[in-house]
């Protein structure tokens, strides 16, 4: 699958994601502290899935109608990545 990760996804879920295979962007990575809207606007050009830990990209895209490809929203309380998990 192809994911753009939000610059509020952690480092560890995005090098996750790349070792199980899937083609993932980080915003973190490639602009850092673009707005909401350029994100979204990136994810919509590319049709990838935009992973974020921010709630306002519902109402971009639902309340707003903003056309993209979806949104995971990522709420954990608490997780571990072990090193044994990368093997």
């Amino acid at each position: 699958m192809y994911f753009i990760a939000d610059e509020n996804i952690d480092r560890q879920i995005v090098e996750r994601l790349r070792h199980d295979g899937h083609d993932d962007q980080s915003v973190a990575e490639m602009a850092s502290g673009i707005s909401d809207d350029e994100v979204l606007n990136l994810a919509s050009r590319k049709s990838e899935l935009l992973l974020t830990a921010d709630r306002d990209f519902g109402e971009l895209v639902f309340r707003q109608q903003r056309i993209m490809g979806g949104v995971i929203l990522v709420r954990l309380a608490f997780y571990l990545l072990s090193s044994a998990s990368f093997r």
